[in-house]
């Protein structure tokens, strides 16, 4: 092991009380869930089940759900799947979203006592990581025990490929022990073997096949009969910034589209009231969904600020600013509301769906903006020609489903790993 992988491996045993002041510090910023925390030492929350159990790990909100297709299928092959992620966030939606035969548990931090914990409770024999979670110790503590490291919907940037460069013995060292790399992009996959991953394929991206997200027919119902009539457009997945920039466009266009409704979804919903006062503060009329606001006709900006309720939003808009765009944040998931059939609008910084972007803009199905001044424009030339709205929606929606296909390709990928457990006997069929 190159020294800096030592010191790091030793560093986080010794380092370990300021693990637990960390997560103390998380838990009154309402960033850790007080009952569950022990899961992020590695004590577990539940029993294991019996029989084969693949582990499946997704930082947050889009990473663990773009791994619910393959969760579903191993499910079918007889694993028992055990999904982890890192936020409560996360870990509300897979609540209500993961299939039976799967469970959920908060990851623990890469430190090797909590780690030790962990993988002796729920002994995986599989374990997938979604897109570029390679935390050092998990590498080295699941390769010490002889569980295969598999790399699903592989991310690695030119700008990650040349951080690592900058330490090869260590890139070479842990990228070494990924049993296989799934990436996403070919030029993403020659990135991760010159690295020195042994075993690398192109797989796609799994986000190109995940159902959209759901919605209470009820609640859909009850707000169309409340927003019928007017025009109304969603900023989603917002980040700081991003609101402010909805409610100028909401200024700038309320005259010319009379009854004009804004919806902003702030990517982390506790941020709420800030983005509500922010918004009245302008003049604006503000309604908030978490106290139980309703977006009626005497409400200008209305801030869905709930958990698990954007596949409603974007059923109900037409057309969707998605977010962490305007914001150099790197841009959010676009796939949900193409595939909902909403017109898509970003900002410059989408490094992080670059590809996807790229795929809808081609097909006509997004469009990107530079600033402000620009989003206003677009969104008050697709609510002025509801028909374009609805072209680059069908666009959208089918460069998406063009675009599939990457989760038959990682099962199928998967498929030597099962066998041997096959033939290890871990089970049957």
């Amino acid at each position: 092991m190159p020294a800096l992988l030592r010191a790091y491996h030793y560093g986080l045993i010794v380092g370990e009380p300021a693990l637990a002041g960390l997560l103390a510090w998380r838990r009154r910023r309402g960033k850790e869930d007080p009952v569950r925390l022990p899961e992020r030492t590695g004590r577990p929350g539940k029993p294991r089940p019996a029989g084969p159990l693949v582990w499946a790990h997704g930082a947050s909100i889009g990473e663990a759900l773009s791994l619910l297709g393959l969760v579903e299928r191993l499910i079918r092959r007889g694993f028992t799947v055990l999904v982890t992620s890192g936020t409560r966030t996360s870990a509300e939606l897979l609540a209500r979203r993961l299939p039976r035969g799967a469970l959920h548990q908060f990851v623990p931090l890469d430190a090797p006592r909590y780690l030790a914990r962990f993988l002796d409770h729920w002994q995986p024999d599989l374990a997938l990581v979604a897109e570029s979670e390679l935390w050092p110790n998990t590498i080295l503590a699941l390769h010490a025990r002889g569980v295969p490291l598999i790399l699903v919907n592989g991310r690695m940037s030119e700008r990650s490929a040349r951080g690592w460069a900058r330490t090869p013995a260590v890139a070479r060292a842990l990228l070494s022990r990924v049993a296989l790399c799934l990436a996403q992009s070919r030029e993403e996959a020659e990135r991760f073997a010159r690295l020195g991953t042994p075993r690398v394929e192109t797989g796609g991206n799994l986000k190109f096949d995940a159902s959209p997200p759901p919605a209470d027919p009820e609640a859909l119902r009850q707000l169309q009969g409340v927003t019928q009539g007017r025009p109304v457009w969603l900023a989603a997945s917002t980040h700081p910034g991003e609101e402010a920039a909805a409610a100028s466009v909401h200024r700038a266009l309320a005259r010319k589209h009379p009854g004009l409704l804004t919806l902003v979804v702030p990517r982390h919903p506790d941020r709420g009231a800030e983005v509500a006062a922010q918004a009245a503060a302008t003049g604006l009329r503000v309604g908030r969904r978490a106290t139980g606001g309703q977006p009626h006709d005497k409400v200008d900006l209305y801030v869905a600020d709930t958990v698990g309720e954007l596949g409603l939003f974007y059923r109900l808009c037409p057309v969707v600013f998605v977010g962490g765009s305007l914001a150099r944040h790197g841009g959010q998931n676009p796939i949900e509301p193409a595939r909902l059939g909403a017109a898509i609008l970003a900002g410059p910084h989408v490094r992080n769906f670059a590809q996807v972007y790229a795929a809808l803009e081609r097909a006509g199905g997004a469009r990107t903006v530079r600033d402000g001044q620009e989003l206003t424009a677009a969104v008050d030339a697709l609510l002025g020609d509801p028909e374009q709205g609805r072209a680059m929606a069908r666009a959208g929606a089918a460069a998406i489903e063009a675009a599939g296909g990457a989760t038959d390709r990682a099962m199928a990928a998967l498929e030597p790993f099962i066998c041997q457990l096959i033939i290890a006997g871990r089970f049957a069929s």
